[in-house]
């Protein structure tokens, strides 16, 4: 056995016995796996102690960006002094497999699935005076850790699958081997349609905010039936009926008449956040508070600025693409509400404004109290017109479509299409889906799966490689080939087992 065989699943062996040396030392206040579940509570704490983990920025948390929407034509890094590091290589298309950044956002993922399949090994160790209180635990832990494979398979396509704890050296090497994305997703749906048998409430809100609801369930499992029916080989038909009939579950789930009746800065209005009808599934964070505060308005802040954050910027804020500025339609107040220009020299740039706190309450550290959406109602609304363009029910796509369109307050499909501008750039409904999606969600992390969705990887190379490369600044467009369809396997991971961890092609 290689020493390090324990990279593959750092933490799999957390919380779990371990052997014991010649001398039977053990540490008197250690806590194993068995003397912690003792009671419902203690269900709870580890929970809670899944949803934590995904603040992180190596997770999906709102530092996440690098792992999807810099990978993506909508923003990147691209300030001189990081044109060498390992952050630039994500947008260049230039990354390795020793990416230390790469690395750490594999460890983090499987560091949560670790924390969900402890609780669902152990879980019924506990006694519950409350069936319905077990049920709710054990559909939030399967929500989360069918979210976390959906981004692992998502970006790296064959991975290993682990759903139970395991408790030595000997279970990780023998459970350290890449299955087939079908296994993966056959995994995703089982996880996420026994989460839907419990008496999780339809959307969480008040207290609950920030936890899995049924409408977040439905809504992730439309998403992922939407996706398997364009990327994988078989089932087309079926996986777009079942896309379908989720989404327009989560859909029905809402607790406004209208999107229209949302404005759209309401949604990322932080004295609004614990009204928010639009939200489904979000990270929270607790203004002013030094530990569970949101960094984001003050990280994007740009020299000379003030809109995002009470705190002094200290660099050009968050870097946008001119390939997205051009995309916003003209009039578009989604534009002027999501990004701002700056003016100081020492930017003279576009930067990320959609995530503002500039009161008192934030204080000049920048602890602001934006959430984080993992999950809105636009996304639902959008994937449904996706989905039923993709069946051929272009009516009701364009349906879906407007709803959105008309709460930004934009033309209607039917009229924009009499606009060569629009239609030049749109030419098909699907462009026009597609484009919808990049201005609505714009640095909510969805472009890059928007586009693997849309496009194959030959076809997506076709697209990047038709841009203008002067909108994009030092990131090489002629970089992208269809191995950039998935990441590489981190190195570290691939030289345990060449063969049972091979790399993905081109790398």
């Amino acid at each position: 056995m290689k020493r390090n065989i324990f990279i593959v699943f750092i933490g799999l062996i957390s919380l779990s016995a371990c052997k014991k040396d010649f001398l039977e030392q053990t540490d008197p206040n250690a806590v194993t796996v068995e003397q912690f579940f003792t009671s419902p509570n203690d269900v709870l704490l580890a929970v809670n102690g899944v949803y934590q983990s995904l603040r992180s920025g190596n997770n999906i948390g709102e530092g996440s960006n690098l792992y999807t929407e810099q990978r993506s034509d909508n923003t990147g890094i691209n300030d001189n002094q990081s044109n060498a590091g390992e952050p630039f290589q994500f947008g260049d298309f230039s990354i390795l497999p020793s990416n230390t950044y790469l690395k750490s956002h594999w460890v983090s993922l499987y560091s949560t699935i670790t924390r969900c399949n402890v609780i669902t090994s152990n879980i019924d160790k506990v006694t519950f005076p409350n069936a319905d209180l077990k049920a709710q635990y054990l559909a939030e832990t399967k929500f989360i850790r069918a979210l976390m494979y959906f981004h692992l398979v998502r970006k790296w396509g064959d991975i290993p699958l682990v759903t139970k704890q395991l408790t030595s050296n000997d279970e990780v090497v023998a459970n350290t081997y890449r299955q087939p994305q079908a296994t993966v997703y056959t995994q995703i749906v089982t996880d996420l349609r026994e989460a839907l048998n419990s008496n999780l409430s339809n959307l969480a809100t008040g207290a609950n905010a920030g936890r899995v609801s049924k409408a977040a369930i439905n809504a992730l499992l439309g998403q992922v039936y939407l996706t398997m029916a364009t990327t994988l080989e078989s089932g087309k038909t079926e996986n777009l009926a079942n896309a379908n009939t989720y989404l327009l579950a989560a859909y029905n789930m809402k607790s406004f008449a209208s999107l229209a009746t949302v404005p759209y800065a309401d949604v990322f209005d932080v004295t609004k956040k614990t009204n928010n009808p639009e939200v489904i599934f979000e990270i929270v964070n607790l203004q002013g508070n030094i530990t569970y505060a949101s960094s984001i308005a003050a990280n994007n802040q740009a020299f000379g600025e003030t809109i995002n954050s009470r705190r002094a910027p200290t660099g050009v804020g968050g870097n946008v693409t001119p390939d997205l500025v051009l995309d916003y339609e003209t009039g578009d107040p989604r534009k002027d509400f999501s990004i701002k220009y700056a003016a100081d020299t020492r930017v003279l740039d576009w930067f990320i404004t959609k995530y503002r706190d500039a009161s008192e309450a934030a204080t000049v550290n920048g602890y602001g109290g934006n959430n984080f959406p993992l999950i809105r109602f636009a996304d639902v609304i959008l994937m449904l017109a996706e989905v039923n363009m993709l069946q051929g029910n272009d009516a009701a796509a364009i349906q879906y479509l407007d709803m959105v369109r008309a709460r930004a307050g934009v033309p209607l499909y039917a009229v924009a299409r009499n606009n060569a501008a629009y239609t030049s750039k749109y030419p098909t409904l699907k462009l026009a889906i597609l484009h919808e999606r990049r201005v609505e969600l714009a640095f909510e992390n969805h472009r890059w799966f928007d586009l693997l969705r849309n496009f194959t990887a030959a076809e997506l190379v076709t697209y990047f490689r038709a841009k203008s490369q002067a909108n994009f600044g030092n990131a090489r467009l002629s970089n992208f080939t269809t191995k950039d369809r998935f990441y590489p396997i981190p190195f570290d991971e691939y030289k345990l087992d060449p063969s049972k961890m091979y790399q993905n092609p081109g790398y």
